[in-house]
């Protein structure tokens, strides 16, 4: 696959007479590792939800993996999403009394795939994320920065070739979120393209690239844009992925 893997041209995003962001451009390479950084109120949030397909635009042009996420209906944008894009939050979202591989496993629940094959690839999963140790611990017998670990394994269980990553240590002590940081470096460094939101300006300068919004504008990336690229969609970009995978 070539071309960008995030590409927003003039996206807006409205909530009644609130407007959340502010005719966005952003093009995000494949393989890149890249903040996003802004204040309580710039669209973090909101940018975050519209590149993981979460919500849609109310105007402009977004494409994810090639795809006109405009044109897709509600079963391919799932299926797209499934497919591309691992989510890893602020707030862990691990069920309580179950073994972190069956957390993990968990992720590839509607797949299709039996049990054993499910737990394996978790067992993969954790293993890459330096868990192999834990994966029958509870989510209680784990410590934040171990609970945050088991979230990404989950994450990229399917091994995704996006991974956004909300506030991965506004939950976590310096020394957790150090070894968190490091591990997204690790799956950057993999050929995984890495989307940390975040308000922490320290975390944003460590990473190669920083956009930075404000009033839910794009006040500063320090990535120059190539001429051209930025705020215009190809015409030969995909309108329909062939995917029938259902959502995990």
């Amino acid at each position: 696959m070539t071309g960008p893997i995030v590409h927003l041209a003039g996206v807006s995003k409205r909530y009644g007479d609130v407007p959340a962001l502010r005719s966005a451009d952003l093009l995000i390479e494949r393989g890149e590792m890249l903040a996003i950084v802004g204040p309580s109120g710039s669209g973090k949030s909101t940018m975050l939800n519209i590149m993981g397909t979460l919500d849609r635009p109310t105007s402009g042009t977004l494409r994810i993996d090639g795809y006109d996420v405009g044109a897709l209906g509600d079963r391919e944008l799932s299926a797209l999403r499934a497919r591309t894009i691992g989510f890893v939050f602020q707030q862990f979202h691990l069920a309580r009394g179950v073994p972190a591989i069956d957390i993990v496993a968990d992720g590839l629940l509607y797949s299709g795939k039996p049990r054993a094959h499910r737990r394996q690839a978790a067992e993969r999963a954790l293993r890459r994320v330096g868990l192999g140790h834990r994966m029958l611990h509870l989510q209680h017998q784990l410590s934040g920065g171990e609970q945050q670990r088991v979230a990404i394994a989950r994450a990229v269980l399917g091994d995704p070739p996006l991974l956004m990553a909300d506030e991965p240590t506004g939950n976590l002590d310096s020394g957790s979120g150090t070894i968190v940081m490091e591990l997204l470096r690790e799956l950057h460094e993999g050929g995984t393209t890495v989307v940390v939101i975040t308000h922490d300006r320290d975390i944003a300068a460590s990473l190669p690239r920083e956009v930075r919004l404000k009033d839910g504008r794009v006040e500063h990336d320090t990535a120059a844009p190539r001429v051209g690229e930025v705020g215009r969609i190809e015409s030969t970009a995909r309108s329909v992925p062939p995917a029938t995978k259902e959502a995990s």
